[in-house]
């Protein structure tokens, strides 16, 4: 059962619902991505795959149910395998959850110019500020968008920051495997 918020929009339930589902499985885990499917269609068009959900109990409100789908290739930037992703009609929207190295704003004028990916990313990983983050993005076809943050250093359900511009550039690649 989730502990997510009832009066929260069915995105950001969704959201929250993969975020708590990746709490569970502890940090260091790689990218997830999931497809978002309206869970009172789902029930109606694939009762036997609702029932292996879990889903015939639920309340027949307006919900999305978030489906894992096969793991992110870890030998691909995560732009180029999601710039391969067309999905079905039945998907209504995406989410991703991926954790990061983040550097607060205070950090950017200490960043050295000129250094490779490679060089950068080692960088950041030494840097006495730097904190991991866990991002869950969601988008819908509509472009409705949705995020959550968890910092590892303070990881519980109560820490979790949402909002839909949080990560903009991971929910424009998201929102890109939709275009046609």
């Amino acid at each position: 059962m989730s502990n997510t918020p009832m009066a929260a929009s069915p995105l950001t339930r969704a959201v929250l619902e993969i975020d708590e589902y990746a709490s569970g499985l502890g940090w260091d885990q790689p990218a997830r991505l999931f497809a978002l499917v309206d869970t009172a269609r789902l029930r109606a068009q694939e009762p036997a795959l609702a029932a292996q959900l879990g889903l015939q109990d639920e309340p027949a409100t307006t919900g999305l149910t978030p489906i894992e789908q096969d793991e992110v290739p870890t030998d691909k930037p995560l732009d180029e395998f999601l710039a391969t992703i067309a999905w079905p009609d039945a998907v209504v929207g995406c989410a991703l959850t991926v954790e990061r190295l983040m550097l607060p704003p205070s950090a950017e004028a200490q960043v050295p110019q000129g250094l490779s990916d490679a060089k950068l990313t080692k960088w950041v990983a030494e840097h006495p500020a730097r904190q991991e983050v866990r991002m869950t993005v969601a988008v819908l076809r509509d472009g409705t968008r949705d995020s959550a943050l968890r910092l590892r250093e303070k990881d519980a359900p109560t820490e979790v920051l949402t909002g839909a511009g949080l990560v903009p550039g991971l929910a424009e690649a998201l929102s890109a495997t939709f275009e046609e």
